[in-house]
């Protein structure tokens, strides 16, 4: 639970912010081991607002990440402390969750905490690759180096992530307003039309029979349908929660033809860039294995990789851990292989992120030049039979009189 705080320093000064804690007894006996007294503690749910849950009003994006650690970078570099890093930004902030984060993250400095296990205590901000990549940099004297790391790594991990999302959004909007028509034509517009063609007493066409039939179903029973696929998507949704559902979620999302292209070398791009940071930090190649299995987002690229680590951990080269698996193109594994031998690793990997990342980019704009002629011919093509299907019987009519 989250308790929102206000305190006085042994110096005199005011204190405000927040800390997790699981009770207010320990939440206050956390604060006065930072040699606080407390003068006001409250769960946080009492002051939330009516937007506070939404992550647009109150949340913490990956690009206010990207920006945060790219002031760090900047001003470590140019020596100031780390405790005043944290306050400044705090105060500079414009999330207020992240601003909150930064405070507690200070205090636990100020308390003599490592860097790297205050920001631990976050991890819906900051993942444990974020967290052992500082670390590393705590270890190595060299922060602001790996923060610039993690900066460029987010940077990119984000451009890659919103061209894919990005992509998806025009053809969802076509086809939610190619939607919108049918639905407006087949309530609205046909059962009308369906009245005329009836009293005029003349055959109607089997593509007109057609047309109305599916009319009168979805003015009928549209609202069952609409039920049942609102429950099927609950379902839908809480089983892709599940370990199982993850898993036949990600295994499709490599499967399906085309997709399965676009999103096997995001992935790929995501494991060799996640790697080549991780070891250039100077992390071992079995804990950056178990890392980027953290970081990748598809339950089987993560299972590979675990699997992966076991082997590695049991003297087995990488690129001999990762072979023979369908989801591991022979390239990427004879690259692995090349860099293994020449003592390159680190180059090859990156020399793979660069060129999957490139791969995706242009998968992507190949499918939005594909889809948007297709998606705007399909709903061309759609409206024009359906007009035809009610405009040529009342042509036929209004010839016969």
């Amino acid at each position: 639970m989250i308790f929102k705080y206000k305190a006085i320093e042994q110096a005199g000064a005011q204190r405000q912010g927040t800390i997790d804690a699981v009770s207010v007894d320990v939440a206050v006996s956390s604060l006065q081991k930072r040699g606080l007294t407390i003068s006001e503690i409250i769960p946080e749910d009492e002051k939330k607002g009516l937007f506070s849950n939404i992550t647009l009003f109150n949340g913490v994006s990956n690009r206010d990440v990207v920006i945060l650690s790219r002031q760090m970078a900047t001003m470590f570099d140019a020596q100031v402390s780390a405790l005043k890093v944290f306050r400044m930004l705090a105060g500079e902030s414009p999330s207020q969750q992240l601003g909150a984060t930064l405070n507690e993250v200070a205090d636990d400095v100020q308390a003599g905490s490592p860097i790297s296990i205050a920001m631990a205590k976050h991890p819906k901000i900051f993942s444990s690759f974020y967290v052992n990549m500082v670390k590393s940099g705590e270890e190595s004297g060299k922060l602001e180096q790996t923060f610039l790391f993690l900066a460029d790594y987010l940077d990119r991990t984000y451009e890659v992530s919103s061209k894919v999302k990005n992509a998806l959004i025009y053809p969802a909007f076509v086809a939610f307003t190619f939607l919108t028509v049918m639905i407006l034509m087949f309530t609205m517009v046909i059962p009308k039309i369906a009245g005329i063609l009836k009293d005029s007493g003349q055959e109607i066409p089997f593509y007109t029979k057609v047309v109305l039939g599916i009319s009168n179903f979805v003015v009928d029973y549209g609202i069952f349908l609409l039920i049942i696929l609102i429950i099927g998507g609950f379902f839908f949704w809480r089983f892709s929660r599940t370990e199982a559902g993850k898993l036949s979620v990600d295994n499709a999302k490599i499967s399906v033809p085309y997709f399965k292209t676009l999103y096997t070398k995001l992935y790929l791009s995501r494991i060799s860039d996640n790697m080549n940071t991780l070891l250039l930090s100077g992390i071992p190649m079995v804990r950056a294995l178990e890392l980027t299995a953290d970081v990748v987002d598809n339950k089987v690229y993560e299972n590979i990789l675990r699997k992966a680590n076991e082997d590695v951990k049991g003297g087995q080269p990488v690129s001999e851990a990762l072979g023979g698996k369908k989801e591991m193109p022979g390239i990427f594994v004879q690259m692995i292989k090349v860099g293994e031998e020449t003592g390159q690793l680190g180059k090859i990997l990156k020399t793979m992120s660069n060129f999957y990342q490139r791969e995706v980019i242009n998968a992507v704009d190949t499918m939005v030049g594909l889809i948007e002629p297709v998606m705007i011919v399909s709903l061309g093509l759609a409206v024009g039979i359906l007009l035809a299907a009610v405009l040529v019987p009342i042509y036929n009519i209004s010839s016969g009189m």
